[in-house]
C-alpha cells in the first residue's frame, strides 16, 4: 500500500486517534526545524532534493530529530513511490515482496524509495537481500538508525549509501517545534487555546534532551490535564509541565552562577576522594539537563590537572567515558560518566604535571622567543651543517641505560627543574628514577 493514499476526510476523522508526535511532522522542508548542517540552501541533501538526483542514503541520529520526517518528505519532494519498512517486524519474505512492488513501479517509470526504520537490526541474509536491487537502481534505500552504522552495516550495502548524520536538537529547536504545535490549528492544539508559561517552556525543551518527540508527548499531556480556565485558555505552569514530563525542575541556571556552583562542587569533591559526593553533583547536573559531554570534557580536564601521573589510566578512563557516552547517549550513557566518576574520584591525586606546565609557560611568557641551542637543532641541509646545526649533539642510545648528560634548554634561560613528582602512586616511581638520573649526570633532583 503507498503511504500517501489516504484521503483528507478519512486522516481528519481519526486525527484525534494519533498522537501530537505524529501529528505534527513536518510535510515540507520549509516546515522543518534542525539539522541546517544538511538542509540550508546549497547543503548536500537540500541540493538533492531541490534537484531531484536522489541517491541511497543512510539517516544516523539520536532519537527524535527527524530520520524518518526528512524520508517522508523526500518522497513527497520527488513524487517517488514510498514504501516504509521495519527492519524490527520484516524479514526476508517481506523484502520479496518489496521488491516486487519496486519493480512494478519501475516498469511504470516510476522511482521506489524505500525506509528502512532501525536498518541497524537487520541480519546480514536480510541486508544483502537488498544489495543487488539497491546496485541495480530498483529502489532508492533510505535507512535510519540510532547506532554507529560503521559496526551494525556490512560494508558492501553501506559502500552503496551515502551517510548523513541528525544532530540532537537544541533546546531552542525544541522550542520552536513546542510553539509551533501549540498554534497550529489544523494538526496541533491550536484549537483548544492553551498557552506554556517561560519556565514551562523552558523546561520541557531542556528536559527533551534533543528528542522532539519526547518533548511532544509531554506537551500534549500537559495540555490535555489542564483545565481551562474562565476565559477557555488553559495555562501550562512549571509545576505541570514537571507532571507530563514525571521530572522536578532542579535550581541549575546553565548559563548562570548556581552552573558555576555546582560544577566547582563536583571538581572539588573528585579533587577531595570522595566518590559519594561527586556522583551526587553528577546526578544533579544530568537530572537538571546539564550537557553530558561538557561534564565529560571537565572530567578530561581533572584527569590531566588533578591526577596526572600517579594514574595515567585515569585520562584514558575520562575519554573512554566521553566515547562511551558519545556512542549511546542518554540515559544508558550515564553509566559511562558515572564509572568515570567513581575512577577519578578514587585515584591518586597529583597536579605536578599542572604546576611543572605553568612554570614552563610563565618562563616562556617572561623570556620570549630564546633560540634553540645549535647542537639539538635539525640539520637537513649541507648549510645549515656548514652553520653547526645539530653538531655534538650526543645520541642518548649510545650511552649506558640510554642517559647522556646533555644541555637541552637555550642558553640564555639555563637548566630548570619544572616537574617535582609526588610519591603518591605511579610518580613515586617516576620521582626515583629521575632523582637516580640527575645523580648520574651530577644534577640537583
Amino acid at each position: 500500500m503507498e503511504l500517501f493514499k489516504a484521503k483528507k476526510g478519512d486522516l481528519e476523522e481519526r486525527r484525534d486517534f494519533i498522537p501530537l508526535a505524529d501529528r505534527m511532522r513536518p510535510e515540507q522542508l520549509e516546515e522543518f526545524i534542525g539539522q541546517e548542517h544538511l538542509l540550508e540552501s546549497g547543503r548536500f541533501l537540500r541540493s538533492l532534493i531541490e534537484k531531484d538526483q536522489l541517491q541511497s542514503l543512510i539517516f544516523w541520529g539520536p532519537p527524535g530529530t527527524g530520520k524518518t520526517t526528512l524520508a517522508r518528505i523526500i518522497a513527497r519532494s520527488t513524487r517517488a513511490y514510498f514504501l516504509a519498512f521495519s527492519a524490527v517486524l520484516s524479514g526476508v519474505k517481506e523484502i520479496r515482496q518489496v521488491i516486487k512492488e519496486a519493480e512494478e513501479q519501475r516498469s511504470r517509470g516510476r522511482r521506489t524509495i524505500l525506509f528502512v526504520d532501525e536498518i541497524h537490526r537487520f541480519n546480514k541474509a536480510q541486508q544483502d537481500a537488498f544489495l543487488p536491487h539497491v546496485e541495480r537502481g530498483t529502489l532508492i534505500l533510505i535507512g535510519a538508525t540510532t547506532e554507529n552504522p560503521s559496526f551494525e552495516i556490512n560494508s558492501a550495502l553501506l559502500s552503496r549509501c551515502k551517510v548523513l548524520t541528525l544532530r540532537s536538537l537544541s533546546v531552542e529547536e525544541i522550542g520552536s517545534i513546542l510553539s509551533q504545535a501549540l498554534k497550529n490549528e489544523e494538526r496541533g492544539l491550536g484549537k483548544i487555546k492553551a498557552k506554556l508559561t517561560p519556565e514551562a517552556l523552558r523546561f520541557l525543551s531542556e528536559m527533551a534532551h534533543g528528542d522532539a518527540r519526547v518533548g511532544l508527548n509531554a506537551l500534549e499531556i500537559a495540555v490535555l490535564t489542564t483545565a481551562p480556565g474562565p476565559n477557555g485558555q488553559r495555562i501550562i505552569s512549571l509545576p505541570t509541565a514537571e507532571e507530563a514530563m514525571q521530572r522536578k525542575a532542579l535550581l541549575y541556571d546553565k548559563e548562570g552562577e548556581e552552573h558555576y556552583n555546582v560544577i566547582s562542587a563536583f571538581h572539588k569533591s573528585l579533587r577531595g576522594s570522595d566518590p559519594d559526593a561527586a556522583l551526587y553533583w553528577l546526578a544533579r547536573m544530568i537530572e537538571a539537563g546539564e550537557d553530558p559531554l561538557y561534564v565529560a570534557r571537565r572530567m578530561v580536564r581533572f584527569a590531566s590537572e588533578d591526577i596526572g601521573l600517579a594514574d595515567p589510566g585515569a585520562l584514558h578512563i575520562a575519554l573512554l567515558s566521553m566515547q562511551a557516552f558519545h556512542f549511546i547517549g542518554l540515559p544508558e550513557g550515564e553509566l559511562a560518566l558515572a564509572e568515570a566518576v567513581v575512577y577519578l574520584a578514587s585515584a591518586p591525586k597529583s597536579n605536578a604535571i599542572y604546576l611543572a606546565y605553568e612554570k614552563a609557560r610563565k618562563d616562556v611568557r617572561d623570556k620570549g622567543a630564546l633560540p634553540v641551542p645549535l647542537h639539538i637543532r635539525n640539520a637537513p641541509t649541507s648549510l645549515m651543517q656548514d652553520l653547526g646545526y645539530g653538531q655534538g649533539y650526543k645520541y642518548a642510545h649510545d650511552y649506558p641505560g640510554g642517559i647522556v648528560e646533555q644541555e637541552y634548554f637555550p642558553r640564555e634561560l639555563g637548566p630548570r627543574s619544572y616537574y617535582h613528582p609526588t610519591d603518591r602512586g605511579l610518580e613515586k616511581i617516576i620521582g626515583q628514577r629521575l632523582e637516580s638520573w640527575r645523580k648520574k649526570e651530577g644534577r640537583k633532583p
